[in-house]
């Protein structure tokens, strides 16, 4: 495979010609940009009633952990029906749960948001193991490195920009407005995704779906027999399991946000503060997830080579982050060590997803990002769940 000059010119002529990838990366734009609204009112809402960083920690794997466990269904529900219509589907479910939040009003009804978040995350797993598989469909293989670029950073986009304003509309608007307009934003992504039209192969078997093969393991098996047929593809699936490692942060952010740099301008009060706080650690999260993938996507051109070394070397930048964190004596340094840190997470993602849509055929396709998905999120939920025991022990957020 040759190499592939990825410029911003290259990505814009992506976004503009075709249609259907537009469609897909608008209705990402929407539905992060409010997903990053509602993490913050959602992990103020939890420290305020609660006071414990065990119930951010213990929100964190109510987030990420029933992805784990529905990945082998999403994967055999991905690979034997249309994808598109899987999104629909889990868009218009989260609409709906995300809404039931805005019933949380005081400490007694806190206990709603764990189910909620624990639906919300179900359909997410049936979701984005459907969107990484569909975009082999929707772009030619030249155009999958600049197609998943592109994701991650409209991910990373949103991420700071989603962060950093949604303090400001959680501490003026009230959390309840979040709530509305997350909710809001999984309608519309479900509205642009109805518009896509692209032939998925997978779905042209002549066999009707059964629920019946949602218990039978069969399909599970034959596509752990796949993936462990091939080396390659075994040790790529693996990969996002060490990003899953800085899953702690979603606790330790708001941690620090709280007890080590709240924001103290124009007389906010300690909560607001707090909220701020998280706001811009997360949002210098966001920034090193930007610029990490555009400028390895730009070295790393279209050569499997140097996205292996690639990922070696944003492993590298990932944990020496995370040490300068913990020592750092300011937010702005802080904020670097973050920048650093999630760079190297975001060049992981980016370069793993390529090449797991490269090795990878399309009627297993499903099976092989559910399983990606699923492993990131159980060690993700794992070092999340640590972090709150942890400081909730003694031990201080920085160590």
């Amino acid at each position: 495979m040759g190499a592939e000059n990825l410029t911003v010119a290259k990505y814009w002529r992506l976004v503009r010609d075709n249609r259907n990838y537009r469609r897909l990366w608008l209705a990402q734009i929407i539905s992060e940009t409010g997903d990053w609204f509602y993490m913050l009112a959602l992990y103020s809402l939890l420290l305020q009633f609660t006071g414990r960083a065990q119930s951010v920690g213990f929100a964190l794997v109510l987030q990420v952990l029933p992805s784990t466990l529905v990945g082998p269904m999403a994967g055999v529900v991905n690979d034997r029906i249309r994808r598109r219509q899987v999104m629909i589907a889990a868009d218009l479910a989260r609409m709906m749960i995300v809404a039931a939040m805005t019933l949380v009003r005081s400490a007694q009804m806190i206990w709603l948001v764990y189910p909620l978040l624990f639906l919300e995350t179900v359909m997410w797993g049936f979701f984005e193991p459907a969107r990484s598989a569909v975009i082999p469909n929707v772009v030619g293989e030249d155009q999958l490195l600049a197609a998943n670029t592109v994701s991650s950073i409209t991910w990373s986009v949103t991420f700071a920009v989603g962060s950093a304003i949604g303090g400001f509309v959680a501490v003026w608007l009230g959390r309840d407005a979040v709530f509305v307009l997350n909710a809001l934003s999984f309608l519309v992504s479900a509205l642009l995704i109805s518009r896509m039209q692209f032939h998925e192969p997978h779905a042209d078997s002549p066999i009707p779906f059964h629920a019946r093969e949602l218990v039978n393991f069969s399909p599970v098996l034959e596509g752990i027999r796949y993936i462990r047929r091939d080396f390659r593809l075994l040790a790529t699936v693996l990969l996002k399991a060490g990003i899953g490692l800085l899953g702690a942060n979603w606790v330790i952010f708001p941690i620090m946000g709280e007890r080590v740099f709240p924001v103290r301008i124009g007389g906010l009060d300690a909560a607001r503060g707090a909220i701020l706080g998280m706001s811009v650690l997360m949002g210098a999260r966001g920034v090193g997830a930007l610029t990490g993938p555009l400028a390895a996507a730009k070295w790393a051109g279209n050569r499997e080579p140097r996205m292996r070394a690639g990922i070696l070397a944003a492993f590298v930048a990932g944990a020496l982050g995370y040490m300068l964190l913990a020592g750092a004596p300011e937010p702005a340094l802080a904020c670097a060590a973050v920048a650093l840190a999630h760079a190297g997470g975001s060049v992981v993602w980016v370069f793993s997803t390529t090449l797991l849509q490269r090795y990878s055929d399309d009627k297993f396709r499903g099976r092989v990002f559910a399983a990606d998905l699923g492993i990131f999120m159980l060690v993700m939920a794992v070092a999340g769940a640590l972090a709150g025991i942890l400081i909730d022990s003694g031990v201080g957020v920085r160590p």
